[in-house]
């Protein structure tokens, strides 16, 4: 038996009911790609039901509507913990549920407390340039030459709980950046940061370029995740893309650190070719959504990257046996018809296949990201997770 947690970063299909207080009402990522594009190429999606997922909110996706026999079942998730980043919403995925959200940094100069960049400072053997939010395109354009010609690095923040550090590759080696994000790391932990990041960059001013080599450092996890659970079951645990990095390498048996969304997928595609003598779950996350048009407001280049995705689920779908789990949902929302360049607060699409079974059923709202992982420990026929309730019914779980 093999599960998969195929994770579109970012892809929210709503504002939650509590977005206002995260300025994000109105928001919702889906509707605003759907709105804007004259074709929308999302057919395998939109017949997974994808569609379906939107008409559990009460709107209509255009170009992406609801189909009458859908191949899986179909609901939304509810970010029950709070906050709107990567690392509190594949947390949640995985069976953790925050009671307080990870810190933030005030937005303007001076972001990072006194103490953290002087400790961070003294450690790295570097000073530091930005200390503010920006985006990290904008703030390498206006700082990137000025950290050529001088012993600095970058750091800023964003509405998520981040420690970003920018580095161009001629100034530190990608080594010496990691290194310095580790101090980094260490130094976040007692301020209950989420991510330490580094954000490696190249070229010449008026053309820098952040390279594929960036690394996310996360806080460990505090209790164990529905991978730690499966490993005691014997079920081997597979991330694929920045997994790793987001649970600190923790409760995985296996870690491939692969860049962009094609190579993630081609490497889920050879992992479910190779036959293991273990159950298998794999958790997959499909970061350039996010990252290259979610933060950058880019709703062509969205759309387009999540048609991409859609043209591989057939091959990826034919490679699933019978006794195999598929479940397509999302960590927060970027919506890229939004103001400013920051996540927005919003349910996540479920879409839920196997193999072996008819979909087409509604799962409803569900109260908690923390339902994936549940429905996982049933799949797998574990005991229980502390949260969350399983949306996969006894029929479907018995193979």
């Amino acid at each position: 038996m093999r599960a998969i947690f195929l994770v579109i970063d970012s892809f929210g299909i709503g504002a939650l009911p509590d977005a206002e207080q995260y300025g994000d009402t109105g928001a919702n990522t889906a509707l605003s790609i759907c709105n804007e594009i004259s074709e929308v190429r999302w057919p395998n999606l939109k017949r997974l039901g994808l569609g379906n997922c939107a008409q559990v909110l009460g709107y209509t996706l255009p170009g992406c509507e609801p189909v009458a026999q859908p191949l899986a079942d179909f609901g939304v998730m509810i970010e029950a913990s709070p906050g709107k980043d990567t690392t509190t919403g594949h947390w949640e995925l995985a069976g953790i549920v925050l009671d307080k959200p990870f810190h933030t940094f005030p937005p303007d100069f001076p972001s990072f407390p006194k103490q953290l960049i002087k400790a961070f400072e003294e450690k790295s053997g570097y000073q530091t340039l930005g200390n503010k939010a920006a985006s990290g395109t904008k703030i390498i354009e206006e700082l990137g030459e000025r950290h050529l010609h001088s012993k600095s690095v970058i750091v800023y923040t964003s509405a998520d709980s981040v420690f970003q550090v920018a580095a161009h590759q001629q100034q530190l080696a990608i080594d010496e950046l990691y290194r310095v994000c580790e101090i980094g790391r260490e130094l976040c932990n007692d301020y209950q940061v989420g991510r330490v990041i580094a954000r490696p960059f190249a070229g010449v001013p008026g053309s820098f370029e952040r390279t594929s080599q960036r690394k996310d450092y996360s806080m460990e996890p505090a209790v164990p995740t529905i991978m730690d659970r499966l490993q005691e079951a014997g079920v081997e645990t597979v991330g694929i893309g920045k997994i790793g990095d987001i649970f600190a390498e923790k409760g995985l048996s296996q870690s491939h650190h692969d860049h962009g969304n094609e190579a993630c997928l081609e490497r889920l595609i050879s992992c479910l070719q190779t036959t293991s003598a273990h159950d298998q779950f794999f958790f997959v996350n499909l970061v350039d959504t996010d990252m290259l048009y979610g933060h950058r407001r880019d709703i062509q280049g969205y759309h387009d990257a999540v048609a991409r995705i859609d043209t591989k689920l057939p091959e990826l779908m034919e490679f699933l046996r019978d006794d195999d789990l598929l479940i397509i949902s999302a960590d927060h929302g970027c919506d890229p018809g939004f103001k400013g360049t920051d996540h927005t607060r919003e349910y996540a699409p479920l879409l839920c296949w196997t193999g072996g079974s008819a979909g087409g059923e509604s799962v409803g709202i569900r109260g908690s990201f923390s339902d994936a992982a549940q429905s996982v420990a049933s799949f797998f026929k574990i005991p229980p997770i502390d949260c969350g309730v399983s949306f996969i019914q006894d029929n479907r779980s018995n193979h």
